[in-house]
């Protein structure tokens, strides 16, 4: 097994698919947040959305926890190669993040990544850095969000 095979490197991988319930688009906005949009479901009405929507950080939250909870060997990837499977460490941040359609109250979305590429870190032997695209679409397959991501893979 190499590590393009074992990252699935070209593949996307449904992380799963989450309600945006009100009352949890409302407490995420109140620690958060604090949009009136995000708050107050008739102040939302007459706000630039038209309507109570969750916080474009609460949708970038609920991909990461599905990523997390999704791993590789939730999807079934056991290591093969040569050597102890490599080991995920922390993120060293995102990129080109854009909140392309509001995510309203009772909409469900789909978490998707893609792991795009990996490469050695320099500063670090035996590290890697593994990036991925990172999406969310609603019911009806439009795209709410998206960014690039990436994450620390110790290997070898």
């Amino acid at each position: 097994m190499t590590l393009d095979e074992f990252f699935r490197i070209g593949v996307t991988v449904t992380l799963g698919s989450h309600r945006f319930e009100p009352e949890a688009i409302k407490a995420f906005a109140r620690k958060y947040d604090p949009q009136i949009f995000h708050l107050d479901e008739e102040a939302a009405k007459n706000s630039v959305f038209g309507g109570l929507c969750a916080s474009g950080w609460h949708t970038a939250a609920t991909w990461m926890k599905l990523n997390i909870e999704t791993g590789v060997e939730a999807e079934g990837i056991s290591w093969a190669g040569a050597g102890p499977a490599p080991e995920f460490g922390p993120s060293p941040g995102f990129k080109n993040l854009k909140w392309l359609k509001p995510v309203y109250a009772g909409e469900t979305v789909t978490f998707t990544r893609t792991a795009l590429a990996h490469r050695p870190l320099a500063s670090r032997p035996g590290w890697r850095v593994l990036t991925l695209r990172s999406e969310a679409f609603d019911s009806i397959g439009d795209k709410v969000i998206e960014f690039e991501s990436a994450v620390l893979v110790k290997v070898g």
